[in-house]
């Protein structure tokens, strides 16, 4: 029943969420302090290899100890070792490990070109609060906490409503509702902003003064609707500097999208 659109009540859960984007919208960690270098030993693997598995570490938190560089280049001389007695057995020319190997090296090449794509490509900050003021204009300035209880047909709702004028109560009448997940509780949705209801809903909902129900029947796509507001509040919205990576992230996932979505249109797909 709730509408499907983002709108600025999930500004505020991206608020909570500051700092989970992926780290290819992230910034670049800053370089950890140099370490000791692990004791000295035969090595079977090119430099370049164990430069990027420690730099994959260090960007897990791990901390750069003698410990860690030689745990990684053992794991690295054992890799060696392995894929030398994998390829005297011919492993790799079979048509399923190769395939495998080929599209490992796939992924590798597109998450490194779709970095740099992103990294030319950013959302510019007045493109940014143009979408959250869009999105703080749909939320309003106002929250509710609603109940409503859900029917089949207009004549069932008519009846809850004559119910309620004869003073039963809400919670009560909720049993009816066919909305499992509210009917539980009375009916009680919690806490929204208008923007997080399909439109019919919202509409009738802002104009409904505390602990009033509605007094005619609220059709929506879901079926028919008797609403009620427990209470009202000021909205509390996250500030756009709070909220700006994760909008970031979204409108560049959208800008991504719209991006593979052209290529493959000029490629006749």
């Amino acid at each position: 029943m709730k509408h499907r659109n983002f709108t600025l009540a999930v500004l505020a859960a991206l608020a909570a969420a500051v700092g989970t984007a992926p780290a290819v919208a992230q910034q670049p960690a800053a370089p950890a302090k140099a370490a000791a270098p692990a004791a000295a030993g035969k090595e079977l693997y090119p430099k370049a290899y164990f430069d990027a598995m420690l730099k994959d570490r260090l960007a897990q938190g791990q901390p750069d100890t003698p410990e860690l560089r030689a745990a990684i280049r053992d794991e690295l001389n054992t890799r060696e070792l392995l894929v030398r007695e994998a390829k005297k057995k011919g492993v790799d020319k079979q048509a399923d490990v190769k395939s495998q190997i080929d599209l490992m090296g796939q992924t590798v090449l597109v998450r490194a070109y779709v970095a740099d794509w992103m990294k030319d490509h950013p959302i510019p900050d007045a493109q940014l609060k143009t979408e959250y003021d869009k999105i703080k204009a749909q939320i309003g300035d106002k929250e509710y906490k609603v109940r409503h209880i859900l029917v089949e047909k207009e004549d069932e709702a008519k009846e809850i409503i004559a119910a309620l004028q004869k003073g039963d109560k809400f919670e009560k009448l909720a049993d009816r509702s066919k909305d499992p997940g509210s009917k539980a509780n009375g009916g009680d949705l919690d806490w929204n902003a208008p923007g997080n209801f399909v439109k019919p809903f919202s509409d009738a909902m802002v104009k409904l003064p505390k602990g009033k129900f509605t007094t005619q029947p609220v059709q929506t796509q879901f079926g028919w609707h008797v609403i009620q507001v427990d209470d009202i509040r000021d909205a509390k919205v996250p500030g756009f500097d709070e909220v700006k990576p994760q909008l970031a992230q979204r409108m560049q996932s959208a800008q991504l999208e719209a991006y593979f979505k052209e290529l493959r249109s000029k490629n006749g797909l």
